[in-house]
């Protein structure tokens, strides 16, 4: 007999049997139960959840010869044909190529035809977005007021390009993706079934792997069995998946709090001289922070965070050494990376850039000191502390020795007496400025920064400036309208723009951002360390 790979083989074959889709599986049993079963259904959701396999399983209850039911009897002739594929009255159609008008007419004429064994003709369509309109029109009437005996199950990866006339005669289910635990909770029992040895840390990355599919942590796993040759190692997962070990990224995160740039490239370097790949890493790299930012809100629930408790523990305890407003720098830091390696065409420069910025280390003698001594508020957290993510100006050695750093006011003091203050400023000049009000904010705080650069001044009037930002940056408004962040911003904009200037943060649901590559602060540091100039702009 050839060879059943886990995906078909440990397919489910009752309602029982599904995973993860509780909500769904409970919906159709009471439907099947109170006799209200609808004409036509459609499945929604991701790849690999259940959609067919589910579909399926209902057809199975509808002819047992006990049906319908919601326990099929698995042994009947209508049971065992539908498993084996065979059943005369369980059409499967893939949407994909039988698309076009012809082949739903022909659908359309054979759906008058009764069942040949079972009780009811289940046509099941995959991938149903792929028909054409003509097509689902050619279907409408039918589907409508189909045959008492016909059922139709469309299933479906992207319902939004199924038509509105179709989904209104359906009744719809959105399968969920499925949670890591519980896909690690299914790979034991297929591991402890075909008596495969495997390490537990493995089944956790091929659960990380598959964003939410059972079928696809089935196949990786299948594929891991063949790949290896007797244990499989979680050094084999990371080889076959690609993906960066969790412990590396704990380690680098560790480098980043530690303020060890030097250590944080070195293990970054050794990383890429492995063979991963830097996009890959980066993406890793910002789904840890996601997770040290949920395991810091909820205490390490291991049901929010999604992964399992051990893992969990380790990034609570991680989280405790950073702010809330440090873990949000640090994700927009790596989510701007993102951006520049669209208009540099690299990933590796950027991200590089990125982890030397997070975990450069601020000397005590250049931090900006208040009046009795004390580092500035405009560098402390929430807890006084200083700012984790705050960089100083790089060319601060190119000062005199003997010039000692002048004390900088606290936040709380609004700026007063500007010399050669003017009545009032024009918009112009203060877009003029922009771009140099948020360089020098990078060098007194990242994070207000980091979270500017999205704005742009789009009016002023009398000393208030508008500030606008896309309604996706809710999170820069609201961190940039807290009272250290937005005086820090107030006197920056003062001092430039030579007048006592006050800000206004809005959010707006459309606006043409600055398309000047140099004024971003990311490319313009990433030009400086080495000395590059913009070439081509998208």
């Amino acid at each position: 007999m050839s060879y059943t790979v886990f995906a078909l083989k440990w397919r489910p074959q009752d309602f029982e049997s599904i995973i993860g889709q509780d909500h769904i599986v409970g919906t159709l049993k009471n439907a099947i139960l109170k006799d209200r079963l609808a004409h036509a259904y459609l499945f929604a959701g991701p790849r690999g959840v259940g959609k067919t396999s589910t579909a399926r399983i209902l057809a199975k209850a509808l002819n047992c010869k006990d049906g319908p039911t919601v326990k099929p009897c698995q042994k009947c002739p209508s049971c065992l044909e539908i498993n084996q594929g065979r059943a005369l009255d369980v059409i499967e159609i893939d949407g994909a190529s039988n698309r076009g008008i012809d082949e739903i007419r022909a659908l359309r004429e054979n759906v008058k035809f009764s069942p040949t064994h079972g009780k009811y003709k289940v046509y099941i369509i995959d991938e149903v977005h792929q028909i054409t309109p003509d097509g689902f029109n050619a279907l409408l009437k039918t589907l409508e007021e189909p045959p008492e005996f016909v059922k139709f199950i469309f299933a479906t990866t992207h319902p939004q390009k199924v038509i509105p006339t179709i989904i209104s005669r359906c009744q719809r289910m959105d399968f969920r993706r499925i949670t890591v635990i519980e896909i690690i909770a299914q790979l034991e029992k297929i591991v402890r079934q075909e008596n495969i040895v495997v390490d537990k840390e493995v089944l956790a990355a091929v659960a990380r792997s598959s964003d939410g599919s059972l079928r696809d942590a089935e196949s990786v796993l299948d594929q891991l069995v063949s790949f290896s040759k007797g244990n499989i190692s979680l050094k084999d997962a990371i080889s076959v998946l690609g993906m960066v070990e969790q412990d590396v990224l704990f380690a680098l995160t560790d480098k980043i709090i530690q303020k060890d740039p030097r250590a944080a490239l070195k293990l970054f370097n050794e990383i890429i001289d492995d063979g991963k790949d830097p996009g890959v890493f980066l993406i890793n790299l910002i789904e840890h922070f996601r997770n040290l930012m949920v395991a810091k809100v909820s205490g390490g629930d291991a049901k929010l965070v999604d992964l399992p408790q051990e893992i969990c523990d380790r990034l609570f305890k991680q989280s405790q050494s950073m702010s809330l407003e440090d873990i949000f720098t640090t994700f927009n830091i790596l989510i701007a990376t993102q951006e520049m390696t669209k208009r540099l065409d690299s990933v590796r420069i950027p991200l590089e850039i990125s982890l030397v910025r997070l975990a450069h280390s601020r000397l005590e003698s250049h931090a900006p000191t208040g009046k009795a001594g004390l580092p500035a508020k405009q560098g402390l957290d929430s807890k006084g502390q200083p700012n984790s993510f705050d960089v100083v100006n790089l060319k601060t050695t190119d000062l005199p020795s003997e010039k000692k750093e002048q004390p900088l006011p606290a936040q709380e003091e609004i700026i007063k007496n500007i010399p050669g203050q003017i009545v009032s400023v024009s918009l112009e000049s203060v877009k003029d400025a922009w771009g140099s009000i948020v360089n020098n904010l990078s060098k007194i705080k990242m994070s207000v920064s980091t979270y500017l650069s999205e704005g742009e001044p789009t009016k002023i009037q009398g000393d208030l400036v508008t500030v606008a930002f896309p309604k996706s940056c809710s999170l820069h408004k609201e961190s940039l309208d807290r009272k250290e962040n937005k005086t820090m911003v107030e006197k920056a904009a003062s001092e430039l723009c030579n007048a006592d200037l006050r800000v206004n943060f809005i959010l707006v649901a459309e606006m043409k951002h600055n398309t000047d590559t140099r004024s971003n602060p990311f490319v313009k540091s990433a030009l400086e360390m080495f000395g590059g100039r913009v070439v081509k702009e998208d």
